[in-house]
């Protein structure tokens, strides 16, 4: 028996309605998650003029609690020897949620973050976090930077050209960007912690030296 032959023109409506369809889907379930994280700013300094964007370099400390019973399962300031954490923003190094709510912010800005658990750990958890769980971040911006994975910020910070970043470079590029649109100056130490902890995360052979290829490895937390 011969299966009926459709006219080309109906398959073509077919395909457009589902093509269509899908289009409509994938812009409901956009929507519909970012209506679900709820963002609170705490603090914005007199000065936010320069923000976050996808792609951009982000430090930052970050507090993590249970919404169900206001339990913290992580503090930054505790863990890893007191590091703020580096991530790319936009990439998926942080959950899915953050990576959200952490659009259009300035260095010195505070935000609380309310994040569902389909746009966080799901339905396995993770570690201290329990499957299904909606999750409450308490964020403090240090600063923002032109994604470092790029060649154009290595040479930004490659003050020798000698194709290798030295702590003094990173020192330097971080005190110019942090303090580029009148930020107010912060201790040494401050720039210190974080030049040490790009350090540990990407100078794999310990020779006090990044080269190019261990600037392009993403090594950062996810948060």
């Amino acid at each position: 028996m011969m299966m009926m032959l459709l006219p080309k023109s109906l398959v073509l409506y077919f395909f457009l309605c589902l093509q269509i369809y899908n289009v409509i889907v994938d812009v409901t379930v956009a929507v519909a998650s970012i209506d679900d994280v709820k963002i609170e700013v705490l603090f914005t300094p007199e000065d936010c003029s320069k923000k976050s964007k996808k792609g951009d370099l982000m430090n930052a400390h970050y507090d993590g609690y249970l919404a169900k019973d206001g339990s913290q399962f992580y503090c930054s300031r505790s863990d890893k020897a007191g590091h703020p954490q580096w991530f790319v923003l936009g990439v998926g190094q942080i959950i899915k949620g953050l990576d959200m709510a952490l659009n259009d912010m300035c260095a010195g800005e505070k935000r609380k973050v309310t994040v569902p658990p389909e746009l966080a750990f799901g339905e396995k958890g993770k570690g201290p976090v329990p499957p299904n769980a909606t999750l409450i971040f308490e964020v403090e911006l240090y600063s923002v930077s032109k994604g470092p994975r790029s060649l154009e910020s290595f040479r930004d910070i490659d003050l020798d050209d000698d194709k290798v970043l030295t702590r003094d470079e990173m020192t330097f590029y971080f005190k110019v960007e942090y303090e580029r649109d009148g930020s107010k100056p912060r201790e040494d130490s401050f720039y210190e912690r974080m030049v040490n902890d790009v350090f540990q995360k990407s100078d794999h052979d310990r020779d006090g030296l990044i080269t190019v290829k261990e600037y392009n490895v993403y090594e950062h937390d996810e948060l």
